[in-house]
């Protein structure tokens, strides 16, 4: 979770301020995805810290949340075009995944509990880029290839 959150600062994903009046934050939780090896044994659990999405209201928080996604088809000729004209395919992994992208909304969190910065309990995060469980998260990381 130390790492995540070097990620988190690294990246400038937020900044901590007073929350301005008339505006609510949301909250954040961290999870623990299981990663497993090709044995199905438990190999390691990768930290995230999400919103709580749940609060978020839409032309408030969010614009919208509409991101185009492939389909069996598309992928059946993707590969048919690289097999024909012999592309080489490389896997891509990116490790911050939604930690790429600068968010349009403003948008209050609370600070993550255990990382809460000293004499600055009252302070909220100002979410400058976007993070796992928002509802434009994923428009935000398409956005991040077209734009």
């Amino acid at each position: 979770m130390n790492d995540e959150m070097k990620f988190m600062y690294n990246n400038g994903v937020w900044d901590i301020i007073e929350l301005p009046q008339g505006n609510k934050s949301i909250s954040c939780k961290r999870i623990y995805k299981t990663k497993k090896d090709n044995h199905e044994n438990i190999e390691r659990f990768k930290p995230f810290f999400v919103a709580k999405s749940f609060s978020q209201k839409e032309k408030i928080d969010y614009q919208e949340t509409f991101s185009p996604v492939s389909t069996k088809d598309a992928f059946r000729i993707i590969m048919t075009l690289m097999a024909h004209f012999d592309i080489e395919l490389h896997p891509m992994n990116v490790k911050t995944f939604f930690l790429n992208r600068n968010l349009f909304e403003e948008i209050y969190m609370k600070q993550p509990d255990d990382f809460v910065e000293s004499e600055k309990e009252h302070l909220m995060c100002k979410l400058k880029k976007s993070i796992y469980g928002q509802k434009q998260a994923s428009r935000q990381w398409y956005l991040r290839f077209i734009i």
